[in-house]
């Protein structure tokens, strides 16, 4: 079968950063690297040093190291080696994330699952041996999927997954945890300033230099990365996070996009009409649990659940280039690309 592929980084890249004050010493001081499965970035504008980017990078390896689903020698994966069997001893960083994915699990009613790693696997999309699985496949990985089977024992500090062949997959979750730990030794390292970029999870701290608001831009997600459909403004310690069918995709002989964002209930892709989600919050762990659920939620039940949440806005894009915005998400985004429409 002859497959093509086509990746983006995901949604969204900090804009109108680099003509600001820089950090102390007349310059910005900034490191790229690969963690987590993506290019991460960050850029510190004001206090800060090269320690600083030092211990924050080794804070992301340290996160992979104990979460990627990818790897054979993480904790997450001897969590899943131990699917049906015996509980497994858990930092308490993973414990925290994992926490925070049943939670959304629940408050989504599973459109969201951390346990969706088995049928993960089978398609492996964005992976070599991407593939589209036999229907028979699905059917019969379904049945592992299920938040509920999760057992975090707080006391004794271990998990369990209570069925053999269950994987726990924090995929679309523990990038947004690895931009708040960021944020949080860059600060208690003095920086004043900063954007954090984990493969287009974008997290802003402090205020600007210039004193002029973050200005964060949402990626079109019918053109190439970095055209935007409009600016999200936002002011001291925000997060903005996009779910996206354009993130990871393969296009099979069909001509049929396969997209990464999996539908808990069928194994296939999810095709609610939605292209992207993204969420405007204070916590990125939170908003990247949030994009996720909320996209797979759809455009009807993602909106509502986003109005009864403090802290958290919403902006949707539809097929036919719709802008859904939740109540306050008026006051944080402004739309600037004339082939979209803010729907009523």
């Amino acid at each position: 079968m002859r497959i093509l592929r086509r990746y983006f980084s995901t949604a969204l890249l900090a804009v109108s950063m680099l003509g600001s004050a820089c950090a102390a010493g007349g310059g910005s001081t900034d490191r790229s690297g690969l963690a987590l499965g993506t290019i991460c970035s960050i850029r510190i504008l004001a206090g800060g040093s090269e320690k600083a980017l030092d211990e924050a990078f080794a804070r992301l390896t340290a996160i992979e190291a104990t979460m990627s689903a990818n790897q054979s020698n993480t904790v997450v994966a001897q969590v899943n080696a131990e699917a049906g069997g015996q509980p497994v001893a858990i930092p308490e960083d993973l414990a925290y994330v994992t926490g925070k994915a049943l939670w959304y699990a629940q408050l989504s009613g599973g459109a969201f699952d951390p346990t969706i790693g088995p049928v993960v696997k089978l398609w492996n999309i964005g992976m070599d041996g991407e593939r589209i699985p036999s229907s028979d496949e699905i059917r019969e990985t379904l049945p592992l999927v299920d938040y509920r089977a999760v057992a975090i024992d707080a006391k004794a500090g271990t998990l369990l997954l209570e069925h053999p062949g269950m994987q726990l997959d924090l995929g679309a979750i523990a990038k947004g945890y690895a931009a708040d730990e960021v944020g949080r030794i860059l600060v208690s390292r003095g920086v004043k300033a900063a954007v954090i970029d984990l493969g287009g999870n974008v997290k802003v701290v402090g205020r600007k230099p210039d004193g002029s608001s973050w200005r964060i831009g949402v990626q079109n997600p019918f053109d190439a990365r970095g055209s935007y459909i409009g600016i999200a403004t936002v002011e001291g310690d925000y997060t903005v996070v996009t779910s996206g069918v354009y993130e990871r995709f393969f296009i099979g002989e069909d001509g049929t996009r396969y997209h990464h964002i999996l539908d808990t209930r069928t194994g296939y892709p999810v095709d609610n009409g939605l292209v992207s989600a993204t969420i405007i919050s204070s916590s990125s762990v939170d908003a990247d649990g949030l994009s996720t659920a909320l996209f797979a939620l759809g455009l009807r039940d993602g909106l509502a659940l986003a109005e009864t949440l403090d802290h958290v806005e919403a902006v949707f894009i539809d097929k036919d280039k719709r802008v859904y915005l939740s109540s306050g998400a008026g006051a944080l985004f402004k739309l600037s690309d004339p082939d979209f429409s803010l729907a009523d």
